[in-house]
């Protein structure tokens, strides 16, 4: 374990369920190391991504499935073919974001929970030194996802696999609104 993991076997309960994540990187993301230094910083490709998420997985005692396409078909057919093996997704929908809305209901029919990351703070401008290159995106991913980390590079997966993790292992997290007062 490298100084950078410790500590973080600690974050769950011994003995702990170990979580199945796929994680979904969509169109564009297979240039990453080509695309703008400022936005994605230092990741030098996508199969190094990957292998930065993995091993906090590994380190968090889950099984990480990695995919990626530049095509949304691809990707709807890895949803719809492993939703039943999955017990949540990380997504970084990339050039989907604005107009994924097929890849977006194919995630809400598996109802597993999902979390969508940007390396970019989708939501900032141009100018500032997270937002995107091209100026604010405003996701059809993000109304329905249990939860958004962006804005932080490649530490947006972590801190997306961390709280996802954690919320998987909290039953009353993502139980039904059982607890919420009836209208």
């Amino acid at each position: 374990m490298t100084d950078s993991h410790e500590g973080l076997r600690e974050l769950r309960e011994p003995g702990a369920r170990r979580h199945r994540i796929a994680l979904i990187d969509g169109p564009n993301m297979s240039n990453l190391g080509a695309r703008s230094r400022r936005m994605y910083g230092p990741i030098e490709s996508l199969d190094a991504l990957h292998k930065y998420v993995t091993s906090w997985a590994d380190v968090l005692g889950v099984e990480l499935e990695v995919f990626s396409s530049n095509y949304e078909g691809a990707i709807l057919e890895f949803v719809h073919g492993s939703a039943a093996s999955v017990d949540a997704y990380l997504i970084n929908p990339a050039g989907l974001t604005i107009h994924g809305s097929a890849t977006r209901h194919a995630l809400l029919e598996t109802q597993r929970p999902y979390v969508e990351v940007h390396f970019a703070n989708a939501q900032g401008s141009a100018t500032s030194d997270r937002g995107p290159v091209f100026g604010r995106a405003d996701s059809v991913f993000t109304p329905t996802a249990t939860g958004l980390c962006m804005g932080l590079r490649q530490y947006s997966y972590i801190g997306a696999l961390v709280g996802l993790v954690l919320s998987l292992d909290d039953a009353d997290f993502l139980a039904p609104s059982a607890h919420l007062p009836k209208p």
